[in-house]
């Protein structure tokens, strides 16, 4: 049940994250700022949505659960590595960070299908 819970509430950080990086004016901009090419916000929204969609499904199909939190893991890494590179505060990490531990413990809840 926890890893549901937790699995609803990072699809929607992840929708709500992922969506608005296809097409705002902010994110283009945000993009530019930490050197990285549009094209790369373009992958980031696609990851972020089908990651939020591998969480939802994942309810009730655990492989796939398990592979959306790796990607949450993933991508948060990616996240706190553009932090430490803007030399960004650490309560700019934060969120990041939480995102890295709560995507760890639905990989781990969930990576039994994969153990055996």
């Amino acid at each position: 049940m926890l890893s549901i819970i937790i699995q609803i509430l990072l699809a929607l950080m992840f929708l709500l994250a992922g969506v608005p990086k296809f097409a705002s004016n902010q994110h283009i901009e945000g993009f530019k700022a930490y050197g990285y090419p549009q094209w790369f916000r373009i992958f980031t929204a696609v990851v972020e949505v089908v990651t939020a969609l591998l969480l939802i499904i994942g309810i009730w199909n655990q492989q796939l659960a398990a592979i959306g939190g790796f990607l949450v893991f993933a991508t948060m890494i990616g996240a706190i590595f553009t932090h430490i590179k803007l030399k960004d505060s650490f309560k700019n990490m934060v969120l990041p960070i939480v995102l890295l531990v709560l995507g760890l413990i639905v990989l781990l809840q969930n990576s039994s299908v994969f153990l055996g």
